[in-house]
């Protein structure tokens, strides 16, 4: 039993997200039942009045879903019965819309051969997700690495992204990354991976008002940095913690993260020797990663992940529990390239975001590329509404139609 538990937990649940797999399976039943050699207009439009009707019954399983949570009795829903693992919903989806409008640009009713895919899903649950939080959008947070840039790589000049970002400014929505990348309060560091950014805003001539709107928040949720204008540059200042209310949400002390990174590195250690993989284990103040000399497949990135979650969760008695629920949060990830576990995580940063700029759950958004179990982005669905993307030019994608969304809404 054991065994094949961790076959299908470690092979498959990981990589798979339940509300997803949900709406694809419901979707696959008249894809499978009306699909013709030879499809016309007319049964392409057949099809999409076929997918616009589940979408609309699924969109009032949500907000029957929202309305027993807001009850306090949130697994009485029948959504949380057909989808034990559903979370909250901070806003209504208009999923029947979204998919129209994904339907419009992709022609995803028009196919024989293919059936809607998982990412066809993901696309429509993010534009639902950009026409509900549009009228009331306060906050808007991004991760790093694979949202707005290459992994690994700096903020490029002259993008796309920037124009989009500094749009956002000047419709005084506060825009914040949060990174795992943890430099400590070394404002340089930061300002080097987004050199492109700066510059954009320095030729977009923003105002102090627009840029102190910018935020960066590194090591998950452990050094916060405000964008302001000093001697005519655009500079990124680091913000003490006694700035802002940060010790209700970081209480451990450093005697407690070192413990507890301890027994991530001598986890990260072992899996280096069961593995027999080349890698560095690199040591942080409040984080440790193991970064490989030689490129690892995402299995075995994923097995560190995983076997460093189940031991801090072991070592802080809760191994049942999740990472955001022990005495002192975690996030064990695995980056693409390198696995770290770092102290916090993106849920607590995004807190400490929203309390310091009254920007409440239905009103923020993150955007990010890591919400499967491996990933740091998982756990901001506690804290507000996200999209999820894979790449940079995804990040683009969704934001240009929030844009044009925000245009509509103000008009």
């Amino acid at each position: 039993m054991t065994s094949q538990y961790r076959v299908n937990y470690h092979l498959r649940a990981h990589k798979r997200d339940s509300l997803i797999e949900f709406i694809k399976g419901m979707l696959l039943t008249p894809f499978v039942l009306h699909s013709q050699p030879a499809a016309s207009q007319a049964h392409q439009a057949e099809n999409a009045q076929r997918y616009a009707e589940i979408f609309a019954s699924i969109e009032e399983l949500i907000e029957e879903h929202r309305s027993f949570t807001n009850q306090g009795i949130p697994t009485y829903s029948r959504l949380a019965k057909l989808v034990p693992s559903i979370g909250t919903f901070f806003t209504p989806l208009p999923l029947q819309q979204a998919f129209e409008r994904v339907n419009g640009q992709d022609k995803i009713s028009a196919r024989k051969h293919v059936p809607p895919s998982f990412n066809d899903v993901r696309r429509i649950l993010n534009m639902a997700q950009a026409i509900a939080i549009a009228p009331g959008l306060k906050l808007v947070t991004f991760d790093g690495d694979m949202t707005l840039y290459a992994d690994g790589q700096n903020f490029e000049e002259d993008t796309e992204l920037t124009a989009l970002l500094i749009s956002l400014l000047r419709r005084q929505i506060n825009v914040a990354i949060v990174t795992a990348a943890g430099y400590g309060d070394d404002a340089p560091r930061y300002e080097n991976r987004l050199s492109g950014l700066l510059a954009g805003f320095a030729k977009a001539q923003l105002t102090t008002a627009e840029v102190s709107r910018f935020f960066v928040l590194g090591g998950e949720c452990n050094f916060l940095f405000r964008c302001a204008i000093l001697d005519q540059n655009y500079r990124l200042q680091y913000v003490p913690d006694k700035e802002y209310s940060a010790s209700a949400l970081r209480s451990w002390t450093d005697s407690q993260v070192q413990q507890l990174l301890d027994v991530a590195e001598a986890e990260l250690r072992d899996c280096v020797d069961r593995m027999a993989v080349s890698a560095e284990i690199l040591r942080k103040p409040r984080a440790v990663g193991l970064v490989p000399r030689a490129q690892l497949t995402r299995e075995q990135l994923d097995e560190c992940a995983l076997s460093s979650q189940l031991a801090l969760l072991k070592f802080q008695g809760s191994p049942k529990s999740q990472p955001c629920d022990v005495p002192i949060p975690f996030c064990a990830f695995n980056g693409g390239n390198d696995c770290w576990v770092d102290i916090g995580n993106k849920l607590i940063g995004v807190r400490i975001l929203q309390d310091m700029l009254g920007s409440p759950p239905a009103a923020t958004l993150h955007v990010g590329d890591q919400f499967l179990s491996t990933g740091n982005d998982l756990s901001t669905r506690t804290a507000c509404c996200t999209c999820w993307i894979i790449n940079p030019e995804e990040t683009q994608r969704i934001l240009t139609e929030l844009e044009s969304i925000l245009d509509n809404t103000t008009k």
